[in-house]
C-alpha cells in the first residue's frame, strides 16, 4: 500500500486510499506504514463482521468520492501501473469503465495458480459468460475502475456481498450500454488465497442464478443509467443529425 501512495503522489494532485476492513481486523499493519502525500487522505473502514468481498468492496466505493475510482486486493497483487492505465482510460479516453483481463496474450495469471483453482476458474468463467455475461469470459479479476458518477449508479445497485459481485457489476454495465475497456494484467504478488473451493464455488454459482433470477424479474432496472447513457450517445450523434449545408466551414460543391 505504501508504494501505491507513493506512485498516485507523482501522479494526481489529489487522491484518497480507503482500506476496507471485512471484520477480520488485520489492516493495520497494511497502511501503518504509509504516509500521506499532498492532497491525500487515507482512512479505514471497518466492518462489524465478515459479510463477504463483494460487501467490502461496495462499502469503499459507496464512500469514495474521486472522479474515478479504482478497486484492488490490499497486497496491490498487479502492481500500480495499471492503475494508472485505468485513471487515464477513464478521464481522458472517457470509458464508463476499465476491468483488468488474466485471459489476454499479454497477461501473467492463469500459470500461478494452482491446478485446482484454474479448473474452477475456467468452468465459472464459461458458466458466467452464457448465463449472464455474455462473452465476458473473465469476469474476476481484482482489478476494476469506473467513472465516478458510473460507480455510485452501480454499486447503488449492488446486491450480491460475497465473490459472485463482480458478475453483477459486469452484467449492469453491459445491460445498461456502458463502455467497458479491457486491460491486460502481470501478477506481480501472490497472497494466500482465502477461497474454498468447495463451499465459495457452489455458493457463487448460487449467486449467478439469483443474478439471473433478477435480470428476468426486471430487478435492475435503474432509470440514472439508463438517462446517462442517452444523454451522452445525443451529445455525440447530436453533429451527424445537422444537414451537410448548415455545417461550419463545410463547402458544398455543385
Amino acid at each position: 500500500m505504501a508504494r501505491l501512495s507513493h506512485a498516485l503522489s507523482g501522479r494526481v494532485p489529489t487522491y484518497e486510499i480507503i482500506v476496507v476492513d471485512d471484520g477480520a481486523g488485520d489492516c493495520a499493519s497494511a497502511i501503518g506504514s504509509m504516509v500521506a502525500g499532498k492532497g491525500a487522505s487515507i482512512r479505514v473502514i471497518t466492518l462489524p463482521v465478515n459479510r463477504g468481498k463483494g460487501a467490502a468492496v461496495a462499502e469503499g466505493m459507496r464512500a469514495a468520492s474521486g472522479e474515478v475510482r479504482v478497486f484492488t486486493d490490499i497486497d496491490v497483487p498487479y502492481g500500480t501501473t495499471p492503475i494508472m492505465v485505468i485513471e487515464a482510460l477513464i478521464r481522458s479516453r472517457g470509458f464508463h469503465m476499465v476491468i483488468g483481463d488474466r485471459t489476454f496474450p499479454q497477461s501473467r495469471y492463469e500459470t500461478e495458480l494452482p491446478f485446482g483453482r484454474r479448473i474452477a476458474s475456467s468452468v465459472f468463467s464459461h458458466v458466467t459468460a452464457t448465463l449472464v455475461t455474455g462473452g465476458f469470459f473473465d469476469t474476476q479479476c481484482g482489478l476494476k475502475g469506473f467513472r465516478g458518477d458510473v460507480a455510485e449508479a452501480l454499486f447503488g445497485l449492488q446486491t450480491v456481498d460475497r465473490f459472485a459481485f463482480d458478475v453483477e457489476l459486469i452484467y449492469l454495465a453491459l445491460k445498461n450500454g456502458l463502455e467497458i475497456k479491457r486491460i491486460p494484467v502481470m501478477l506481480e504478488t501472490k497472497s494466500a488465497s482465502t477461497v474454498k473451493l468447495g463451499s465459495d464455488s457452489l455458493r457463487t454459482l448460487i449467486d449467478v442464478g439469483r443474478i439471473k433470477l433478477n435480470q428476468m424479474r426486471g430487478a435492475y432496472a435503474n432509470h440514472h443509467l439508463s438517462t446517462l447513457v442517452a444523454r451522452e450517445c445525443g451529445a455525440l450523434s447530436a453533429p451527424l443529425q445537422t444537414p451537410a449545408f448548415a455545417r461550419p466551414g463545410l463547402k458544398v460543391r455543385a
